[in-house]
């Protein structure tokens, strides 16, 4: 019997990740990448569409795979409206919303449209895409912001955190919906979910930076002081932006996003590094305590993933204050790709069902 197919497409702002997995088994990997000058041209992350749509059929046709043979086509989720965790074929609702969207715009958006593209060309092919950072499982409590004019929204490292909360329940032969856990995604941004019986139920807004700050993002910051900057005219709103996602946390404070840069700092005995770095654990702590309270201090375990969690020092000042709640597992890394196919497999063996974008 032919092991099921899977092409994966995980498109982001500088490159284009593309897998084929044979059932669980990656047979090819490649990550292309765009130049500045390559991607100059277009005006909008939309505008890319074809040019990256070709990359992949290039690639695929240099590595000898005929796109006939792939049974599946997994893309990353974009910003769609908020949705429930799950894997969603794409239909024409979905690519109605990702071909209209204005304002923010993310290369993920891409994954979909170029996945239904890609499996319209192979006879029986579907297109699928799997828990985007759009994921929306708050309790209602949790969206309240202090006044009516704001609401607390999701959007976080979905597809990251589910996956190792899947792996975490399989290796101690217990189920996902069964467990009460605490996910931390430590990367450029951080994002620490409560996992609650398969749902995330409260988590921080990783893309705008609030929360812990991180290796680029500042997090959330006095609101009075932001309030005086905004009015200062000292910045553009564009400018105070950018100084809070992109160039906030390490960025800010110590010129690197690099987590082993400013171990190798603090190794030489510098000690702002060593302060900073230890300040950004500290708020990552507090968000792991806050999240304990959620979940009534019921917490089976804690789990670290992410870029990040490859960091030895980092690990061990988180864990000195995170210890006592529950037992720490760490995940390092962020396997998207393999995520990605994973939840393919479970739709293709029955264990999931494909849910419906409306």
């Amino acid at each position: 019997m032919k092991p099921v197919e899977i092409l994966v497409i995980n498109p982001g702002s500088t490159s284009t990740k593309i897998a084929v997995f044979q059932h669980n088994r990656p047979v090819f990997q490649k990550n292309i990448r765009h130049t500045p000058d390559e991607l100059k041209p277009f005006n909008r992350v939309a505008d890319q569409y074809d040019f990256r749509k070709q990359h992949i059929l290039e690639e695929l046709a240099q590595a000898g795979i005929s796109v006939d043979s792939i049974d599946f086509v997994v893309g990353r989720g974009g910003l769609l409206k908020p949705i429930e965790s799950g894997v969603y074929e794409v239909n024409e609702a979905m690519i109605r919303d990702l071909t209209s969207i204005t304002g923010t715009e993310h290369a993920s958006n891409l994954g979909a449209l170029i996945a239904h593209d890609l499996a319209s060309m192979i006879p029986g092919a579907r297109a699928f895409i799997a828990d985007p950072i759009v994921v929306d499982e708050l309790e209602d409590v949790a969206r309240l912001a202090g006044h009516p004019r704001f609401s607390r929204i999701s959007v976080f490292h979905a597809l990251n955190q589910k996956a190792v909360a899947r792996t975490y329940a399989s290796s101690i032969n217990r189920k996902y919906e069964d467990l009460n856990l605490i996910v931390a995604h430590l990367g450029g941004g951080i994002s620490v979910g409560v996992h609650e019986k398969g749902r995330v139920v409260d988590v921080n807004q990783a893309l705008d930076g609030e929360g812990p700050y991180s290796p680029e993002r500042a997090g959330t910051v006095p609101i009075g002081q932001l309030i005086d900057l905004c009015f200062s005219g000292e910045m553009t709103k564009e400018q105070i932006r950018k100084s809070l996602v992109g160039n906030g946390g390490l960025v800010a404070y110590l010129g690197t996003s690099a987590a082993n840069e400013v171990e190798e700092r603090i190794k030489n005995g510098d000690e702002n590094a060593r302060l900073v770095y230890e300040g950004m654990a500290y708020q990552v702590a507090k968000e792991i305590g806050s999240g304990s309270v959620v979940l009534k201090g019921r917490v089976d375990a804690i789990l670290l993933t992410g870029g990040i969690a490859f960091n030895d020092l980092f690990i061990q000042l988180l864990t000195y204050r995170i210890a006592w709640i529950a037992p720490v597992r760490v995940f390092p890394g962020e396997d998207e790709m393999r995520a990605l196919a994973l939840n393919i497999l479970m739709i293709a063996s029955g264990e999931l069902q494909p849910k419906i974008y409306s």
